[in-house]
């Protein structure tokens, strides 16, 4: 009888966990290794929207991050569990009806509504919006609760995490994951950072259900419901590696969009503000390729939750010897990518 395959995954962020699943499912001995203490603010999925949007993404994404995206939700909601399939409703302010028409033009699978079916999805938004588009396939989930289920069910399944482990002491084995996000640029120097900022409001006034994107040529902004009157608030994406704290710019600009969204957000409490950089290759895709004993997954860019997932399988395929090297870019045939990730 063969003897299953040994894995270690270095790092415990959205991909390292979503890896390390799709690799115990095929029977592989995983230990995970991570240098932080725990699933906590250190990993840039702690601080991800959490939104399985892949037709929305088209606005701005490449074809294939739309293909790839579009099983995200059936993934984590067997994987993990707490998904909410409510949609995303888009809608912008009168004098801004050209972004919403260019959102449009952009994207699909969506169905325009008046300002009455705006109201009926959202009551609290009643009269506050003449149409939008809603993307009623869409979904989305809290990012830190996933993360906590991975984690969870990798254990229960007799994985190994090991926290406050440098990769310099991860253990050996016959594969080893690189996971590492930004800080894999010693081994990949073509990573850049991709810093976003994001606000948690507790607003005690307000009920929104589902994602909502609100579109300004300056400043559009997503608020994702947490529960609890919990709303993440997110927006920006600034090329910059840093990850030091939300600039006074940036935090008035995300207070605004909040406040132009809806006014109870004036009163809103601030629970938490966040920033962490995000890796991301040139064109803005992720990548997974297998060079000697050693995978690496990263690039997930500001599509950790939606891409992850298909990232994932790819990455177990490479570990197991099924293929010898993927690059997921603009020259490359989406089709066979997509057929071998799925």
């Amino acid at each position: 009888m063969r003897a299953p395959l040994k894995a270690t995954v270095i790092g415990a962020g959205v991909a390292g966990l979503a890896c390390a699943t799709e690799l115990v499912a095929r029977g592989a001995e995983v230990t995970v290794v991570e240098r932080a203490g725990d699933l906590g603010p250190s990993a840039c999925s702690w601080w991800a929207g959490g939104m399985l949007a892949p037709w929305c993404e088209a606005e701005s994404a490449e074809p294939a991050v739309v293909r790839l995206g579009g099983r995200a939700a059936d993934w984590w909601e067997a994987k993990a569990g707490g998904v909410t399939r409510r949609g995303t409703l888009v809608v912008a302010a009168g004098r801004d009806a050209g972004e919403l028409r260019r959102f449009a033009r952009r994207t699909a699978n969506f169905e325009a509504v008046d300002g009455e079916a705006v109201a009926a999805l959202e009551p609290d938004l009643a009269g506050r919006f003449r149409g939008g588009l809603f993307f009623g396939a869409e979904a989305h989930l809290d990012p830190r609760r996933a993360t906590r289920a991975l984690a969870e069910r990798l254990a229960a399944a007799g994985a190994v995490l090991r926290f406050c482990t440098d990769s310099r002491h991860a253990p050996a084995g016959d594969v080893t994951l690189d996971c590492r996000g930004f800080a894999a640029r010693d081994r990949i120097p073509e990573l850049r950072g991709v810093r976003g900022e994001m606000l948690v409001l507790r607003c005690r006034d307000l009920v929104l259900t589902r994602t909502i994107r609100l579109l300004h040529p300056r400043i559009p902004v997503y608020v994702v419901p947490r529960g609890e009157d919990l709303y993440m608030v997110g927006a920006t994406s600034i090329e910059s590696a840093s990850r030091g704290p939300v600039s006074a710019r940036s935090l008035m600009e995300l207070l605004s969009a909040a406040y132009a969204l809806h006014p109870a957000f004036a009163e809103a409490e601030v629970v938490e503000i966040g920033a962490d950089v995000r890796p991301a290759f040139p064109d803005n895709l992720p990548r997974a390729w297998r060079d000697g004993d050693t995978v690496f997954v990263n690039g997930l860019y500001r599509h950790g939750f939606l891409l992850a997932p298909a990232l994932a399988q790819q990455a177990a395929a490479l570990a197991f010897g099924e293929q010898t090297s993927f690059e997921m870019d603009e020259r490359n045939d989406a089709d066979r990518l997509e057929r071998q990730a799925l």
